[in-house]
């Protein structure tokens, strides 16, 4: 499984790159305690976190071979090592990608998750603009929105990529938050539709990894959470959003699944009134503010998560 330790030198870029490598994992095996883990033990212990047996044994791994990553060795890591380590560390969204970039690998869910977006669905969400449509995955991650989506409650362009899911952006971000006429009523329904959907991703550590971030960060999340509400994502509702730019808009949003049991789904906010509807093409036929919205190639306004 292993080839030989390399001569390289220190400032060898490979070597570099497994020492980070190894920091990191010794920092979330650190980080992460017997309970968090599902471990039990007796006694005392003198190593913070996990041993490097507990992780490899989590991990389906020989202890010489986690020990050898911890060390910094030059061996080939495997998609599967690296998803296995990835779930027993519990690491969130961010840690995952950090991980597969420093042992040089492209990571296998990054890619489905923006794959599950095919060129005839963005070019769908083009053609509905200016009625603001995007496609969510099960948990409210942003996959792709068409221009008035983009624009409908802050710029979604501007939002980092790992932080474009609609319920982080509900609880975190004071724009998005500011834009959401009865902010608590739809807040506590998006938790509870959360809780369903996470019933069949009670062990997937991005889904986990989501709701720890949100309860550190967000009490009024922490606190419906703890509430155990349970509702199922309706195909249609009845929508007010108060644009920063045009104003109070009036939507009919209805939901289309796209894949059985997957969560994704299409949503689109068609105009209850005239005035919504006016207001919708103003939005998005204004000039655009950056080069980055005028430099757009020929997607017709999608934007894809990368």
């Amino acid at each position: 499984m292993a080839t030989a330790i390399s001569s390289a030198g220190p400032e060898d870029p490979g070597s570099l790159r497994r020492a980070e490598l190894a920091e990191f994992l010794r920092s979330r095996r650190e980080r992460l305690t017997p309970q968090q883990a599902g471990v039990i033990y007796t006694g005392r212990r003198r190593t913070p976190g996990l041993r490097r047996e507990e992780v490899a044994q989590l991990g389906g791994m020989s202890t010489t071979w986690y020990t050898w990553l911890e060390q910094g060795r030059d061996i080939k890591v495997s998609d599967q090592v690296l998803d296995s380590l990835s779930r027993t560390l519990q690491l969130d969204h961010d840690e995952r990608s950090h991980l597969f970039a420093l042992a040089g690998a492209p990571d296998p869910t990054t890619t489905t998750e923006c794959d599950a977006v095919t060129p005839q669905m963005r070019a769908v969400l083009a053609k509905l603009d200016p009625y603001p449509a995007c496609v969510q995955g099960g948990k409210y991650d942003l996959l792709a929105y068409n221009t008035a989506l983009r624009l409908l409650l802050t710029d979604l362009d501007d939002v980092p990529r790992d932080q474009r899911n609609c319920v982080w952006l509900t609880f975190t971000h004071p724009a998005w938050r500011e834009s959401i006429v009865n902010w608590e009523a739809t807040a506590a329904r998006m938790v509870a539709n959360l809780r369903v959907a996470m019933a069949d991703h009670v062990g997937d550590p991005l889904w986990r990894n989501l709701v720890s971030r949100l309860r550190a960060v967000s009490p009024e999340f922490a606190e419906l959470w703890d509430r155990h509400t349970v509702a199922q994502v309706e195909d249609s509702g009845v929508r007010t959003i108060r644009n920063a730019i045009v104003g109070e808009l009036h939507f009919e949003v209805s939901n289309t699944w796209l894949a059985p049991r997957s969560g994704h789904r299409l949503q689109v906010f068609t105009p209850a009134d005239s005035e919504t509807e006016r207001r919708l093409a103003t939005l998005v036929s204004r000039p655009p503010l950056s080069a980055r919205a005028v430099s757009l190639p020929s997607n017709l306004g999608v934007r894809r998560v990368e």
